[in-house]
């Protein structure tokens, strides 16, 4: 598994314990990777429609969607 693939999992599992919503950096620190490997891994999945992302301020939240 590349290793994109392998942060793309582990941020999913991660937002579905976690559903209080995660930055880029909290992800990044559980997973173990840079802020820039976690960002494109939540592209990947905002882009799959299986999250949803809440703006606040200049910080955005990360949520798995509902019955993901």
């Amino acid at each position: 598994m590349a290793k994109l693939e392998r942060v793309i999992a582990e941020t999913k599992e991660i937002l579905r314990k976690d559903t209080r919503g995660l930055t880029i950096r909290e992800i990044s620190e559980k997973t173990k990777v840079s802020r820039i490997t976690a960002a494109m891994a939540l592209m990947k999945l905002e882009g799959a429609e299986l999250i949803d992302v809440r703006v606040i301020g200049n910080c955005k939240l990360h949520y798995l969607k509902y019955g993901k």
